[in-house]
């Protein structure tokens, strides 16, 4: 059996006005799509608003939630799943930034994804799992990641940043 996992995202469905937003919406749509086929051992259930979230986050247990930032009220979402401590991996493009980072960690994400790495989401998701409750295993994710990070922020970007979140958070 599969790990339940939350997914959250735009109304892929809703018709739209403009044949730029049609195709906004088609690309969340295969992205859904493309985490349904990388997480396939995973038993998954998707969310097309905040409220849907809210009722399946109230019905069910989850063993991990994928939130996307600029989705809907990702933060917001956030404060939910970390209030019903189910780790949680914020998955991004658009907001790909390290003030982002910071502000989703300290906000109780277990992880912060580009969407330029999701093909290794199920590599993350271990990575999350295990770190879970294990200090020493909790920053396996950002260790992948860390030279993308540096080549999107900059050589120096952990410095920019409070000593302290990093010795709290990281344990660096």
């Amino acid at each position: 059996m599969g790990y339940w996992t939350l997914l959250e995202s735009k109304n892929a469905f809703r018709a739209y006005g403009s044949e730029r937003e049609a195709k906004k919406w088609k690309k969340e749509a295969d992205i859904l799509a493309t985490l349904q086929d990388l997480l396939y051992m995973c038993l998954i259930d998707q969310a097309k608003n905040y409220e849907e979230a809210i009722r399946l986050l109230e019905r069910e247990k989850y063993d991990a939630a994928i939130l996307d930032i600029m989705g809907v009220r990702g933060y917001d979402l956030l404060d939910e799943t970390t209030r019903l401590g189910i780790p949680t991996l914020m998955l991004t493009a658009h907001a790909l930034s390290s003030d982002n980072f910071v502000k989703s960690i300290r906000s109780g994400a277990q992880a912060y994804l580009p969407k330029d790495r999701i093909t290794e989401i199920a590599i993350f998701l271990r990575d999350v799992l295990k770190g879970k409750g294990d200090k020493s295993k909790r920053s396996m994710w950002f260790k992948r990641l860390e030279s993308f990070f540096e080549e999107k922020f900059g050589a120096d970007w952990r410095e920019r940043q409070d000593p302290e979140f990093w010795k709290k958070y990281f344990y660096i």
